[in-house]
């Protein structure tokens, strides 16, 4: 596998990381055998460190430092939510067109951390399929912007307001999900992150980095109509 590098310099690196990648090894995914981190470092031939963390199952930009220096730098920006962080999804309903998220999410130890996502609709799609007790299904596409960081943050955001992001398990809809794979076989979770935007730590210099949605992202967005 050769990853889709989207910006790189002396001190950092981004990819494109594909749906469905560990971004390093992790003892709840022992089914695993290909990682981001390792595939990057042989395919640039260097030593790299991821300095935030995407789910396995989010696509989109994911940023390295190729120092021990860029690497505490620009930990300590996302740490401070100084990294502006963008993300598109497909969610279940009609979401408004704008809306912010202030609900606490707990830890695994128990501890309840401030949570906050902004987002703001892009597209509202109703296709004639039948579903529950319903006559149609009514879809979102939704650009989202979490001004903190915590695990599956906007996975269960959006899970809390009643508007699932498609193909996630376990905070999505599971009868949405079977849909899904069923009639178009598809079971990636429509969550990519679109776009981070910080200044780099070495040359102070405001840095913006895009990903390209995937084909399957695009393909799901075309047969339902967006």
């Amino acid at each position: 596998m050769l990853l889709e590098i989207l910006y790189q310099d002396a001190h950092l690196v981004a990819i494109n990381k594909p749906h469905n990648l560990l971004v390093h090894q992790s003892s709840i995914a022992r089914d695993a055998t290909e990682f981001a981190l390792q595939i990057l470092r042989d395919q640039i031939g260097q030593w790299v460190s991821p300095v935030h963390r995407l789910d396995r199952k989010t696509a989109g930009v994911l940023l390295f430092a190729l120092d021990k220096e860029t690497e505490k730098l620009m930990n300590q920006q996302f740490a401070s939510s100084l990294v502006s962080k963008k993300y598109l999804a497909i969610v279940r309903g009609f979401t408004p067109d704008e809306q912010a998220i202030d609900y606490p999410l707990r830890k695994e130890n128990g501890t309840l951390q401030a949570a906050f996502t902004r987002f703001k609709t892009l597209a509202r799609t109703e296709i004639d399929l039948a579903f529950g007790k319903n006559l149609s299904s009514r879809y979102s596409f939704v650009e989202a912007k979490p001004t903190t960081g915590r695990m599956h943050q906007l996975r269960k955001h959006f899970a809390h307001i009643h508007h699932p992001i498609i193909g996630d398990r376990p905070h999505g809809c599971n009868k949405q999900n079977k849909l899904f794979k069923t009639k178009w076989e598809m079971d990636t979770m429509m969550l990519h992150a679109a776009e981070v935007v910080f200044k780099h730590p070495i040359t102070h210099q405001n840095v913006g980095i895009k990903a390209p949605l995937s084909d399957e992202f695009k393909r799901v967005l075309g047969f339902l109509g967006f």
